[in-house]
């Protein structure tokens, strides 16, 4: 069978793949501690179970309206207006399988062969991939523990080109934590409004924020972006909701239109009980996600000093998500254990191997000498992955 030339130019997701194997080696008895996880590893909260379970027993198992239905597109509405101070009208919302399903969705519907989307680096693996599906590539913009991972206007300006459609901005970041201030948000916005470049405001991570900061909305950071932005959010990460599959993107009618055009012709509507937990989550109690929010803050200050202890490792402090990308420069270029670590790819290899412990190299974040950690799992895994992660280096 000849596979279409599209398919071929895309790599199934590399943090999946590591996630599934160490999964398949412990099913064979190993004892393996996964840093590789990109979901909460908390249950979804009781009051939202309950919904789902109520609309299941009351019998709303039927097809719904493609976008979402009315009383959730309300409370995406109103939480939109309550947290980023963004007012919408049910016709700029979608809602639709996970906000990695609204965001294949934009880029089908912005995006023809030849455009050009800005991505910073490191990038979540899946962002070039979706736009390669849309006959696009991606350019991007390195950025450094130095500078805390965020681009800058100049930057930016110097990366804009005839072919450029879309700036993609992540924060907080998956893989590195790093989270914009509003004023670095407004300059980014200015520049993105003067060349008339669409902006993807990835904002999955927003609630998962530490030490007092406050995520801020790139449409709402500056007076005339939000004309230019479409912003993406799901109940996946702050609701510990991955399964159920609910994402939403809010922006333009026109865009949000054709959203609507592509998701009736593949997938239709999302599934009629997960829109119901959906609404209760974003309407019902917030209590749950503050918790656990508290409790990744303290992982997270637990491996991130745990990690500078490392001779050869680096790690900046996050300021949201849950995930930590040490630099690994000072690892690689060494042996252990009689193993060349010639890149991190090596390094995430012998570390499986060797310690049991399955990590994320930086490659595919476009991040080379980094790995990613997720602390998404009990503070007893995390003090004996690390330790075990010290012992493989000695």
């Amino acid at each position: 069978m000849v596979l279409s030339k599209r398919v071929q130019s895309i790599k199934p997701s590399p943090t999946l793949a590591i996630e599934s194997k160490a999964q398949e080696l412990k099913a064979q008895g190993l004892d393996i501690i996964s840093f590789g996880a990109g979901e909460p590893d908390y249950d979804t909260p009781v009051h939202i179970k309950d919904a789902a379970q109520k609309a299941m027993y009351a019998g709303f198992t039927k097809y719904c309206p493609v976008a979402g239905t009315p009383d959730l597109k309300k409370a995406i509405i109103n939480k939109l207006k309550n947290d980023n101070s963004l007012e919408y009208k049910p016709e700029e919302i979608i809602v639709s399988c996970g906000a990695k399903h609204s965001l294949y969705n934009l880029f089908q519907a912005i995006l023809d062969p030849g455009d050009q989307i800005i991505v910073p680096a490191p990038y979540w693996v899946s962002y070039p991939d979706m736009a390669l599906l849309a006959g696009a590539e991606s350019h991007y913009i390195h950025t450094t523990e130095d500078n805390g991972f965020k681009i800058t206007p100049e930057q930016l300006e110097k990366a804009i080109t005839s072919k450029t459609k879309a700036l993609i901005i992540n924060s907080p970041s998956n893989p590195t934590g790093s989270a914009y201030t509003a004023d670095e948000l407004a300059r980014i916005a200015d520049v993105c409004i003067k060349h008339k470049i669409l902006i993807v405001s990835d904002e999955i991570y927003e609630k998962l924020v530490y030490n007092g900061f406050r995520a801020v909305s790139i449409a709402s950071a500056n007076p005339k972006a939000k004309a230019f932005t479409v912003v993406v959010n799901g109940v996946s990460k702050s609701y510990a909701m991955t399964g159920w599959r609910i994402g939403y993107a809010a922006g333009p009618q026109e865009i949000i239109a054709a959203m609507g055009k592509i998701q009736s012709q593949s997938t239709s509507n999302p599934t009629s009980i997960s829109l119901k937990a959906a609404t209760e989550a974003l309407s019902g109690s917030q209590d749950e996600v503050e918790k656990m929010r508290q409790e990744f803050e303290k992982r997270r200050d637990y491996i991130t000093e745990r990690l500078n202890r490392i001779p050869g490792v680096k790690c900046s402090m996050p300021q949201g998500a849950f995930y930590v990308f040490p630099n690994v420069y000072g690892l690689i270029g060494k042996s252990y254990n009689g193993k060349k670590i010639s890149s991190c790819v090596d390094l995430a290899g012998y570390l499986l191997e060797k310690a049991l412990i399955a990590v994320v190299p930086g490659e595919p974040f476009g991040a080379p000498g980094h790995l990613r950690l997720s602390y998404a799992t009990s503070m007893e895994n995390i003090k004996k992955g690390i330790d075990r992660f010290e012992a493989a280096l000695k």
